[in-house]
């Protein structure tokens, strides 16, 4: 089944989640994006990447290139920004790895936050299925650097799913409603 890449305007095949790690990694063959492909694939205005970047929510592009971390980075904001602030966004990612501009404290580096969501989202497209079977399948290459890091992955993805599932349902609340 043909689906949208969560966060992106990348299509893909649903039962593919599992490769996306490798089709964004064929995208860095050449080195890192420029700010217009960032925004193509995001489908944001490069204006808001610009601003994130300048309020330090994502490291500055190195000679301006974007590396795949910090498109993950971009991805996973875009994902909760449709039904949470950006405060609340920062806050969440802030959780799960401290200070956003020092990777050095992360617990989970941004593209296996990205990955493992995108995983998830496949297996749980309507929030009906067993979640912690699903999130023990999409984490169990996960290695703890700190104990409890596991149990903080988990609640930021179950946030993440229930944020990106809530923009879904609103967007097709206003397709119904424009159809009347």
């Amino acid at each position: 089944m043909q689906w949208t890449i969560p966060g992106t305007t990348l299509s893909a095949q649903r039962q593919e989640a599992d490769q996306v790690d490798k089709l964004f990694q064929s995208m860095f063959l050449a080195g890192g994006l420029t700010l217009s492909q960032v925004a193509s694939i995001t489908g944001l205005e490069p204006y808001t990447i610009q601003n994130w970047v300048k309020r330090g929510f994502l490291p500055p592009p190195q000679g301006k290139r974007y590396c795949m971390e910090q498109l993950c980075r971009i991805v996973n904001m875009n994902i909760l920004k449709g039904n949470m602030n950006l405060d609340q966004n920062v806050r969440l990612m802030g959780y799960l790895n401290g200070d956003l501009a020092d990777e050095s404290d992360d617990l989970v580096d941004d593209t296996m936050l990205f990955f493992c969501f995108v995983r998830l989202a496949a297996r749980i497209p309507d929030l009906r299925e067993n979640w912690d079977q699903a999130l023990e399948a999409v984490t169990s290459t996960y290695r703890e650097p700190i104990p409890g890091a596991r149990e903080k992955l988990e609640k930021v993805l179950k946030i993440m799913l229930t944020t990106w599932r809530a923009n879904q349902l609103k967007a097709q609340a206003e397709q119904m409603l424009a159809e009347l």
